[in-house]
């Protein structure tokens, strides 16, 4: 006899833990997640983990706030210690774009965050190392910063499974069931879990399961790549979190005493289930000069490691967080390009409100909708900071 469950949740990484914790929470009695390989073993688990309010538009930046309230609370949310660093965050943008700035960071103050644009001086007054030649102004969230990726995904997990959550590492969800155009369950390398509802959360896995569906959303992989550098002697600054669109880069601290750093390029068309996990050794100079032109001391920074994970890009960069209409009990986490780590707490919580209230409270998931390009109206900031965004797991 095929098992059941009252959900599928597909991809033990942030956002199908984040889901199943809270679908249990809401007292949905049987979840099952099940997880190709082990937890977070896809983007999760290589994300750079930022955690800042800062997009360029308000409805990113709603889950990320959303998201921030989730990490603050962890201990009587989620339980236990809390994953999450405050570090303060810099968002930096050539001087043209200062009125974009400024109209973003009015729409994130209008939803409650803690944001403002200070000046180049300012920042400077807080880290001395920063080099600000040429930039005028800047954003600042005092209260933003990074998180233990892996600890936040096992985090969630653990309380899902305290609430009877049942999770099967390393049984790979084969194809989603379907009777008409309603689900009917997932077949497994395990068996099959009956089941009315699925939630399709596999990252860059996601293409095999959506094209017998006859869902095609224009996704495709990319393997991206991130580098960790040891403070040279003479530096032992506590830095904040950084993206810089002048530089196409984003840095963090990690541990005591080393940034991580990302670069904005990559590889497209990487096979999944076939990539070097380890950095490229060319990536390694290009990035620490990066680093450099924004806090010089690093040009003498050695290298202490690096790795690199697959994302799953949307044509537009933008996630898809649907209930797929082609399908009743379908719904869908895909193609986060890279940037759904800070938002996965709140983006679990609109799933499982979608699935058990029969709509999300918590934010508004219409302009994530799957139709958005077949109606002609991929995803478009107007106050963009001058291209077209390329995250790499951040």
């Amino acid at each position: 006899m095929p098992d059941t469950a009252d959900v599928v949740v597909v991809g033990a990484g942030v956002n199908g833990a984040s889901t199943a914790f809270h679908l249990a929470r809401a007292g949905v009695r049987r979840v099952v997640v099940v997880e190709r390989s082990h937890i977070a073993a896809g983007a999760t688990g290589k994300s750079g983990a930022l955690v800042r309010m800062h997009y360029t538009n308000p409805f990113e930046s709603k889950l990320a706030f959303e998201s921030l309230k989730i990490f603050q609370a962890w201990s009587d949310i989620v339980g236990g210690e809390s994953p999450f660093v405050r570090t303060g965050f810099i968002q930096v943008v050539a001087p043209e774009y200062e009125e974009h700035l400024r109209r973003n960071v009015a729409d994130q103050q209008a939803l409650g965050i803690d944001a403002r644009v200070i000046s180049v001086e300012e920042l400077k007054r807080m880290e001395p190392w920063c080099d600000v030649e040429g930039l005028t102004w800047v954003a600042y969230e005092p209260d933003s910063g990074y998180a233990d990726p892996y600890a936040t995904t096992c985090g969630f997990l653990r309380r899902a499974q305290e609430l009877g959550v049942e999770v099967r590492t390393h049984t790979e969800a084969v194809r989603v069931l379907t009777r008409g155009d309603r689900v009917t369950g997932v077949e497994t390398s395990g068996g099959t879990i009956e089941a009315p509802v699925v939630v399709l959360a596999p990252g860059a896995w996601a293409n095999r399961l959506l094209q017998p569906l006859g869902l095609d959303y224009g996704l495709y992989p990319r393997r991206a790549q991130v580098m960790i550098y040891r403070w040279p002697c003479g530096f032992n600054h506590r830095h904040m979190t950084y993206i810089d669109a002048v530089l196409n880069t984003w840095f963090r601290r990690e541990g005591e005493n080393c940034t991580l750093v990302g670069v904005e390029v990559g590889v497209l068309g990487a096979d999944p289930d076939d990539y070097d996990e380890t950095g490229d050794q060319e990536f390694v100079e290009p990035t620490r000069t990066t680093l450099a032109r924004r806090f010089p001391v690093m040009a003498d920074a050695p290298l202490r490691g690096s790795w690199a994970g697959m994302i799953m890009m949307s044509p537009d960069d933008r996630p898809i967080i649907d209930q797929a209409p082609q399908y009743q009990g379908l719904y869908v986490m895909l193609g986060d390009s890279g940037t759904s780590f800070k938002t996965a707490p709140a983006i679990g919580k609109c799933l499982a409100e979608w699935i058990t209230e029969s709509r999300p409270q918590t934010a508004d998931l219409r302009p994530f909708r799957s139709t958005r390009f077949a109606e002609g109206q991929p995803w478009e900031d107007a106050t963009n900071y001058g291209r077209a965004r390329r995250t790499i797991s951040r």
